[in-house]
Formats: C-alpha cells, structure tokens, sequence
C-alpha cells in the first residue's frame, strides 16, 4: 500500500510539473502580454577588472535587447504596446554548472537537470521574471580572447550567454543574449553547427536577394551575416538584425 502511494506521489509532482512547465512555455510565448526578460550579471572568473566592468551596467545597458524585440514583434503583426520588459537584477556570486562538450546524449540532460535544478536556488527576478537571463562577464585578457559557448532552456525559461567584458563590446555581447532569450522562447538554431554558415533560406535575413551575396543583416537565430559562400561577419549590434518568418512563428510572433 504505501509502495502504490509513493508512486502515486512521484506521479503528482512530474504532472505538476509537467503542467507548470507547459504554462510557462506558453507564456513566454505569448505576445498579448508584457514578457518580463530579467538579466543577472555573473563575474566569470573572479577579476577586479570583472567586478569593475558589472558595477558599471545599468538598466540601460540591456535596453538595446527590450527595443529589437518590440521592433521585431511590431513588424510580424503584434499590437502590444510594450511586448518585452527587461530589467537589470543584482549580480550573482554563483556560477551555473558547465556545459558538456557533446551536443546530445546522456550528458546534456543530467546538465539540464543540474542547471535547473541550481537556478531553482537563483532568485526569479523583480519583477517576477517570464525568462532569466544568466550573463557570464568574462575578461578576454585572462581567457585567450575566447568565453565558453552560450544556451537557452526552454524548459525552464533560462538563458545562459557567456560574454566579453570590454566596454565597446555590449552591443555585440546584446546579440548573444538575445539570441539565446529566443532559444528559451522555442527558436531553434538557423546554421551549421560544422562551417556555422546560417542555413538557406531561413537563416538568411533577405533570403529573396539577387544576388544572394552578400547579405546585409543577419537573421538573429543564424548569428552571422553570410557576406558569400565561405566568408562570414559578425554582427556588431542587433541592429544589424532581425528575425526571420520561421523563427517568429517558432516563439509565437506569427501564427
């Protein structure tokens, strides 16, 4: 008897879950409402130059990402009148769990388990936040130029974006982070993960061009202006993109 009740237990809390889970996705694909985008700064590696430079933020420091998404959202038909709220939260001490380096199997989703289940322990953002943002400030100078790859959840809303400290890098480190916020809203990636050339059509920001190349935008969810068939740029704000038909009805701005 009580072997049945636990499992009966067990099975409560998964459905619960489950629906809660189902809800959330829901909303944060759900355009009629204010989405509440909270971004938590994260010193990486535990540099005074760091700690300086996520002092320095503010709230209009992430702004650029709250304007491309209602700008975004106005062109493919939504009438919100402010569709995206985002809000700069109080730095974290806590780093998430690193990533595995394979792309699937069995690694990836104890490292999802182990990366929800750590911003459970993380606050929910003020306002109550529809998505957490978790940037990861590293200083070039002590990493090799390089910071380790970005990801967004959708189970569970959470964005994850490694970024350059340098100043004059914000605008471009807004690209990452808005990039992976729509992974946590269901926008799948839109290029090779071999040549990382963004795939045709739906990684091309003006697919129709003719000639094809060279593109003058980049489709967000490809990360790169194809400039040819091998030569690629990167963008160095979101004004240089946009979102592609297929990506906005993947989070809900097309029907």
């Amino acid at each position: 008897m009580w072997k049945k009740l636990r499992i009966t237990f067990l099975l409560f809390i998964l459905a619960t879950v489950a629906l809660s889970t189902w809800r959330a996705q829901g909303h944060a694909r759900d355009w009629h409402n204010t989405l509440q985008i909270a971004v938590f700064p994260i010193n990486g590696d535990g540099s005074a130059r760091t700690a300086a430079r996520i002092a320095s933020l503010n709230a209009e420091s992430f702004k650029d990402i709250e304007r491309f998404l209602a700008e975004q959202a106005a062109e493919h038909g939504v009438s919100t009148l402010m569709p995206v709220h985002v809000s700069l939260q109080p730095a974290l001490a806590s780093l998430p769990p690193p990533a595995p380096q394979a792309r699937s199997g069995l690694d990836v989703v104890l490292w999802s388990l182990k990366l929800r289940g750590w911003a459970w322990h993380q606050p929910d953002g003020v306002p109550h936040a529809d998505i957490r943002a978790f940037v990861i400030y590293w200083d070039s100078d002590l990493s090799g130029g390089r910071v380790p790859d970005s990801h967004g959840l959708a189970k569970g809303q959470l964005a994850i974006s490694n970024v350059h400290v340098a100043q004059e890098m914000q605008r471009s480190n807004n690209v990452v982070i808005a990039h992976e916020i729509l992974h946590t809203m269901g926008a799948t990636d839109k290029y090779d993960f071999g040549s990382l050339q963004p795939s045709y059509p739906d990684g091309f920001a003006d697919p129709a061009s003719n000639p094809r190349y060279p593109q003058a935008r980049c489709e967000l969810m490809a990360g790169r202006i194809p400039v040819s068939e091998s030569e690629l740029s990167m963008p160095h704000s979101l004004r240089e993109c946009l979102i592609g038909p297929l990506t906005a009805r993947e989070i809900g701005m097309l029907p």
